[in-house]
């Protein structure tokens, strides 16, 4: 199959764009930093250099692919998250339309199928609802969980403070994923025949907070290391006092309250996975005492 891969070299990206073709897929990796096309080459895809902002490059990059994977990298940068993720999700839409692409795999999130108080994710579900007009395109709405690598966020907390505070966690579940078993579920997605359009949830391992403290606190030489939950108040406060803006700081906040309450999990946990990933939070915690020792 010819596939095209958006996100670059990234997180999921990669491992992605490696396992497709190394099983015999011709893959085509969008990036927008130039610097980029020997990496990609290098493990056997196609480097198309431009940017998500230009539907006919995105047009012209999409024509003749079996299938595309399609993601909006963040860019916080922008004076509105939400603004930008449905700027990008037109281009995607009028470019798989002009190009005549019928089958999309879209990253997505868990929570999008709420309209309010997820916060940076309501980004996310706005781009489903763009894709959703493409009655002829079967598309897959991946939603992911929270990502093991939010977590590398409290490493100064941790060695400042001692613990791990924020306005979720504790005795909350926390639904983890990790990158790795998102590309697997991607690549299995984007190599099937399917029609209309579906959602399937990925995730890795599911425990609370204090679990995750313990976990990371053993793994970093902390036994100790505990995980308290602060008001969704101190939590805004403590962003922007580190230089995070306000709305922005707000998003987060919203999205995190979100995880509190069980929001995000809900639809989750109705239309479960068949089976959770394979990189557990004992493996992640490997990494994350590499980076905390680092």
């Amino acid at each position: 199959m010819n596939i095209v891969v958006t996100g670059s070299l990234g997180h999921i990206s990669q491992p992605l764009a490696i396992e497709l073709v190394q099983k015999g897929h011709a893959v085509t990796v969008i990036s927008s930093k130039p610097e980029k096309q020997k990496d990609i080459e290098a493990i056997g895809a196609i480097a198309a250099i431009g940017s998500l902002e230009d539907v006919d490059f995105l047009t012209a990059t999409f024509t003749g692919a079996d299938a595309v994977y399609t993601m909006v990298p963040p860019n916080f940068a922008e004076a509105s998250i939400r603004a930008y993720y449905a700027r990008v999700g037109r281009n995607y839409a009028q470019a798989i339309q002009q190009a005549g692409i019928r089958r999309v795999v879209y990253l997505s999130s868990y929570g999008a199928d709420l309209d309010t108080g997820i916060g940076l994710i309501l980004g996310a579900q706005d781009v489903e609802g763009i894709l959703s007009v493409l009655a002829d395109v079967a598309i897959t709405y991946l939603r992911p969980t929270y990502f093991y690598y939010n977590l590398y966020a409290f490493v100064d907390m941790i060695k400042g403070a001692g613990l791990i505070a924020a306005n979720y966690g504790g005795t909350d579940k926390l639904v983890m994923v990790a990158p790795a078993d998102i590309a697997a579920v991607a690549a299995e997605e984007l190599t099937i025949e399917t029609t209309g359009h579906t959602v399937r949830y990925i995730a890795s391992d599911e425990r609370t907070g204090t679990d995750i403290a313990r976990v990371l606190g053993e793994a970093i030489g902390k036994p100790d290391l505990t995980w308290t939950v602060i008001p969704d108040e101190q939590m805004q406060r403590g962003m922007e006092a580190n230089g995070v803006p306000p709305q922005l700081a707000a998003d987060f906040v919203d999205m995190f309250a979100s995880v509190r309450n069980g929001d995000l999990s809900r639809n989750y946990y109705r239309h479960p996975p068949t089976a959770l990933g394979s990189v557990k939070l004992d493996d992640f915690a490997k990494e994350f005492a590499s980076v905390y020792k680092g």
